[in-house]
C-alpha cells in the first residue's frame, strides 16, 4: 500500500477505529490543522504519545494510530474551540518531520479493515458487559444495532475505549490485527474490574 502523507495530532489518549473524539484546541498549529482538514475534508492523525506532552514542543508520537475525521465545531465555554472527530482506519507511521508551525506531519501506510468475525461462545460476556456499559453509559451507542454486538471487532474496539486500562494496554488493543486476540486479552483483563 502506498504511503500517505498526513498531520499528526499526538494525544495522551489512545482512538478506535469508530470511536468518538472530543478536542479543545488552542495552540495555532492545531487550529491551522483544523481550518485545513475542514476545507479539504480530509482527516488528521491520532497517536498516543509515548515521550513530550499534548502543548508545546512536538511529542513523539506512537507507530500505530487512527485516522480522525472531524464531525463537529462547537464553541466551549471559555471562547475556545471544541471539535468532535471519529475514529477511522488505523495506520502505521513510516516516518515523521516537524513542520517549522511545528506541527507533526507523517508518512504512514493505512491498514485495511478487519474482517468481520463473530463473537464466539467462549467471549460472549464480554458481548453482554459491554451492552450493559453502553446503557448505562447512554450516548451514541446506547441504542446500537444488535448485530453490533455480534462483531468482534466493533465489540473489541468499544470496550477497549470503555474500560479503565492504562494507555499502553490500550495501544497495545489498538495495535493487535485479530479480533478474537483482542477479545481474548479483553478477557484476560476483566477479573481486575470484577467487584470483590
Amino acid at each position: 500500500m502506498p504511503l500517505v502523507d498526513i498531520p499528526l495530532f499526538p494525544l495522551s489518549a489512545v482512538l478506535f477505529p469508530g470511536g468518538p473524539l472530543n478536542l479543545r484546541i488552542f495552540e495555532r498549529r492545531y487550529l491551522d490543522l483544523v481550518r485545513d482538514c475542514s476545507r479539504s475534508g480530509s482527516g488528521f492523525g491520532v497517536c498516543l504519545i509515548l515521550a513530550g506532552r499534548e502543548a508545546g514542543d512536538p511529542a513523539v508520537p506512537a507507530a500505530i494510530g487512527t485516522l480522525a475525521r472531524i464531525t463537529d465545531f462547537c464553541t466551549l465555554p471559555d471562547g475556545l474551540l471544541g471539535i468532535s472527530a471519529e475514529g477511522g482506519e488505523r495506520f502505521q507511521v513510516a516516518t515523521t518531520r516537524v513542520r517549522n508551525d511545528g506541527l507533526v506531519h507523517g508518512e504512514v501506510r493505512f491498514w485495511p479493515d478487519e474482517p468481520r468475525v463473530e463473537v464466539p461462545p467462549e467471549h460472549g460476556l464480554l458481548a453482554t458487559i459491554l451492552e450493559r456499559l453502553l446503557e448505562q453509559v447512554g450516548g451514541a451507542f446506547a441504542s446500537v444495532d444488535r448485530a453490533r454486538l455480534d462483531d468482534a471487532s466493533w465489540v473489541g474496539f468499544r470496550l477497549a475505549e470503555m474500560l479503565p486500562l492504562a494507555q499502553p494496554e490500550k495501544q497495545h488493543l489498538l495495535q493487535m490485527t485479530d479480533p478474537l486476540q483482542r477479545l481474548a486479552q479483553l478477557q484476560h483483563y476483566m477479573p481486575r474490574f470484577q467487584r470483590a
